[in-house]
């Protein structure tokens, strides 16, 4: 550094030393910034001092409105719910109740099951499978008490416990014994219980206690009252449990599907099971003793059972069929048997699962009726035959396509001795044919009874049953009926895809229309066409079999049935369609089998040497023919 740098420095400091002090304020100067300082300070802590008495009187103001507002609820509260006035009052929680198959949420507001959410299953819209949800769910009692009127869903309730869920826990479950009450004895698990406790002052009480085990669609429910004699009048004998919802839509929209098979059903204690007609609105009033009311739609239901009996009830089913989200709302007013003379524990459970018929049969108490396996005989072929077969094919496959396939190999392996002896029947016709037209045209149309006896003659003679041929078929339509109610109602098809159709329990959809045909819909069903074409196909090879003439109607009635069905079928389920088209051509491959195997010529060169026999008893039907001939005076043919 030079020497003029330094001096310039100096300078610099020597200048701003002496601007400093030439500017230097005086002493009054000073004492005057203070002052004002001083008094700004003063001013803004005597603001803050008025801030905080000016807050404090207004918390004083709100706490005592507050006190006022609580004072006024209470006293309103007491008015209107008298001894259950401190249930008035409180926040709504949630606590669930979980084990492997469902998860049960509760609400401290009525105490009550607020929604069920079964885990292994799906919407059609591949959303969490929610049975009922929300607040507008009723599930209560309803009650008087010191003459008002108490209903339980207004009311909020104490949990017995502080977490917010509690799970059922326990080994693995196998495939395909979800729900077993068999497995779940060999193989137990845990089980866990809440209490909502609703408090009428003095000790006395209304519980309501729920339990869920593990591997379990039950979940027990029992109403305990504790020293309410003096609060509930003396004369009542039932409380009224009040359960209602809006089912919410859980397959895809079809008439045929789950709107037709959704309902309120229920059974009779110690008697038959009924049901409200489905489709459509209908209530009904159940004067006597109840065992269980079941809201049921077409694959799940949620039911309540009573431990005994439920002494009446009331229920209502509302369809909507325009609610593209809902399938209808249900509704049950049911009585519980209540003792005023003392405390007390009435006991239920309810059933929140699939409709499996397995799964339901096992109960005892006619639950598996919910399945819908058809009327009468049909009932029991589905139940001794067709389900154990299912289920067995099902143990041991998982592609269902192949499952019904084989279960189609083995029904038509059962018909096939009745299949073989209808044709040979049709066979011994056809070779009688020639016979028959002349004794047609010896008789004509004037003498029908004298051509009736003497063709019977001709039949018996030559050893043929005129109904070889019908009365095995007639023996096989148990099952091809049987499979018409099986097929939709089965819910191991839910959801199971094959080929193209994505789901065998509903219509398989190869296009959908731009409008709707009457009778048929909006879309096209591959499986539905194919069952047609083979139906016809096979109609066509039977009719070659049969003797022709003498019912030329039939011929047309029997190519309008496939038509028909066409109609009708293109809405039902898949599964369905592809079991009748399956069924069309193993029966298409039988005929020309038979073609093979049985020589005409054969049977008719047998019949001719029938016919050269000896004389033949007349059958008893024969005997009857030529009974009620002789009666209206006809005169018998010379043999």
């Amino acid at each position: 550094m030079d020497k003029n740098t330094i001096y310039g420095i100096v300078i610099i400091v020597a200048i701003l030393i002496g601007f400093s002090y030439l500017n230097k304020p005086s002493q009054e100067e000073i004492e005057a910034v203070k002052h004002r300082q001083d008094s700004i300070a003063q001013v803004e802590a005597e603001r803050q001092q008025e801030a905080q008495v000016r807050a404090k009187e207004m918390a004083e103001q709100q706490q005592a409105a507050f006190a006022a507002d609580t004072a006024l609820a209470t006293t309103n509260a007491t008015d209107r719910f008298g001894a259950f006035a401190a249930g008035a009052m409180g926040q709504e929680q949630f606590i669930t109740l979980e084990n492997n198959l469902m998860k049960v949420t509760l609400s401290t507001k009525g105490g009550k099951i607020y929604s069920v959410e079964l885990k292994n299953y799906h919407t059609y819209e591949n959303k969490p499978l929610v049975l009922f949800n929300g607040p507008d769910n009723q599930f209560g009692l309803n009650f008087f008490s010191q003459n008002r009127s108490i209903k339980t869903d207004e009311l909020y309730f104490t949990p017995s416990t502080s977490k917010s869920s509690l799970v059922a826990a326990g080994p693995e479950v196998k495939k395909g014994k979800e729900g077993d009450l068999e497995y779940n004895e060999e193989f137990p698990g845990s089980k866990e219980a809440v209490s909502m406790s609703l408090n009428a002052g003095e000790g006395r009480s209304l519980q309501f206690v729920y339990t869920l085990a593990h591997n379990s669609y039950m979940v027990g429910f029992d109403i305990k009252t504790s020293g309410l004699a003096d609060v509930i009048a003396p004369n009542v004998n039932y409380l009224n449990f009040n359960w209602a919802y809006a089912g919410p839509r859980l397959e895809r929209k079809s008439k045929f599907g789950e709107d037709r098979y959704t309902s309120v059903n229920y059974k009779y204690y110690e008697d038959e099971v009924d049901k409200l007609s489905p489709s459509k609105t209908s209530e009904e009033t159940l004067k006597t003793k109840v065992k269980w009311i079941s809201f049921k739609q077409l694959f799940f239901n949620s039911t309540i059972i009573a431990d005994d009996a439920f002494p009446t009830a009331e229920v209502k089913y509302n369809y909507d069929e325009e609610n593209v989200d809902k399938v209808g709302d249900f509704f049950a007013d049911i009585a519980i048997p209540y003792d005023p003379t003392g405390d007390q524990n009435m006991g239920m459970e309810f059933y929140f699962g699939p409709n499996h018929y397995t799964t339901l049969k096992q109960y005892n108490i006619d639950l598996d009726r919910l399945v819908n396996l058809g009327y009468s005989v049909l009932r029991y072929v589905n139940r001794w035959l067709v389900i154990p077969v299912f289920n067995f094919l099902r143990l041991h496959i998982d592609n269902f396509g192949i499952i019904i396939l084989l279960l189609t190999v083995f029904i038509k392996m059962i018909l096939f001795p009745f299949t073989f002896k209808s044709y040979i029947s049709q066979a011994k016709m056809r070779a009688l044919k020639p016979e028959v037209d002349e004794l047609n045209e010896k008789f004509g149309k004037d003498k029908p009874m004298e051509k009736q006896q003497a063709t019977m003659a001709l039949y018996k003679k030559a050893g043929v049953n005129p109904m070889g041929g019908c009365l095995p078929m007639v023996l096989q339509m148990p099952i091809l009926f049987a499979m018409f109610f099986f097929f939709p109602t089965s819910i191991e098809l839910r959801q199971e895809h094959f080929l193209w159709a994505v789901d065998l329990s509903s219509y398989d959809s190869i296009f959908n229309l731009p409008f709707t045909i009457p009778f048929y819909g909006d879309h096209v069903s591959l499986f539905c066409l194919l069952m047609t074409v083979t139906t016809i196909i096979s109609t066509k090879l039977n009719s070659q079999t049969q003797s022709s003439g003498g019912m030329p109607g039939m011929q047309t009635m029997m190519y309008i049935m496939p038509v028909m069905f066409l109609f009708i079928l293109n809405n039902y389920p898949a599964g369905l369609s592809y079991y009748y088209f399956l069924a069309n051509l193993i029966t298409i491959g039988q005929m020309y089998l038979f073609r093979v195997l049985i020589d005409d010529e054969k049977i008719r060169a047998q019949l001719h040497a029938n016919k050269k026999k000896g004389p033949v008893k007349k059958s008893n039907f024969q005997q009857r023919i030529e009974k009620m001939a002789k009666e209206r005076g006809v005169q018998m043919p010379k043999k």
